[in-house]
């Protein structure tokens, strides 16, 4: 974690104008009257001060997250992992290692991860994959010989791969800016704190 507290400290679900509850609606819920019956996350609670920011972040968010992206929800999640682990967001990587996990990445593949492209055990596509995550992290940009490797996932599984690893760069950014906490009862990785 960058920051060990927040900058922007989350709304406070009790006291929502109605642009934040408009932007809040998809995670809210009204049962016996009570809003936030579910749980809504630090980072939309922290975004929820600029909501209609939120409401197009979300949007964006949805295509990454969705069937529409190229990219299998196995490597999508490798792809999020190794930026958010770039990117040193100690949010990112503990909230990508459940879905991660919950996608069929393996512990042990989450751990090298950490190592990058270059570890032992990656098949040609995730080593090409992980490869084009750390040149766009720190390079802005993929090399012509990691593009070529890339061209079994085609030109939109490369498109989706280039726009997951911008999102989640972005997402990043917000998370160690803003100081967004993880969540209560989440534990950050030692190699992510401070």
């Amino acid at each position: 974690m960058r920051l060990g507290a927040p900058r922007i400290e989350p709304v406070d679900l009790d006291r929502l104008d109605a642009d934040q509850r408009a932007a809040l609606e998809p995670f809210l819920s009204t049962e016996g009257g009570k809003v936030g019956g579910g749980k809504i996350l630090n980072i939309f609670r922290t975004l929820a001060h600029a909501p209609k920011a939120l409401t197009a972040f979300l949007a964006w968010g949805n295509y990454i997250l969705s069937k529409r992206n190229a990219l299998s929800p196995r490597d999508r999640e490798l792809v999020i992992l190794r930026t958010g682990y770039n990117c040193r967001s100690g949010y990112e990587w503990t909230q990508h290692k459940r879905i991660g996990l919950d996608c069929g990445l393996s512990e042990e593949e989450v751990v090298r991860i950490k190592a990058g492209p270059d570890a032992a055990g990656w098949g040609d596509i995730e080593r090409a994959m992980l490869r084009a995550t750390d040149e766009l992290t720190a390079n802005h940009f993929v090399s012509d010989a990691t593009w070529a490797a890339l061209a079994p996932l085609g030109d939109k599984g490369r498109m989706d791969l280039v726009m997951t690893v911008g999102q989640y760069t972005q997402v990043s950014m917000i998370l160690n800016s803003f100081g967004v906490q993880v969540e209560e009862g989440w534990e950050v990785d030692p190699d992510l704190k401070a």
